[in-house]
């Protein structure tokens, strides 16, 4: 059996964990946009 102080150092891994995945979906997704900026605004495009 885990008692609580596991179960909560758990919880907080794992939501450190979807923490970052989010922060890295964000930083994916503003990255995408700008080059879809920057391609869009090129005069070669």
């Amino acid at each position: 059996m885990m008692g609580p102080e596991m179960m909560t150092a758990m919880g907080g891994w794992m939501m450190l964990g979807m923490g970052a995945v989010c922060l890295l979906a964000v930083l994916v997704l503003l990255l995408a946009a700008a080059a879809l900026i920057k391609y869009l605004r090129s005069p070669g495009g």
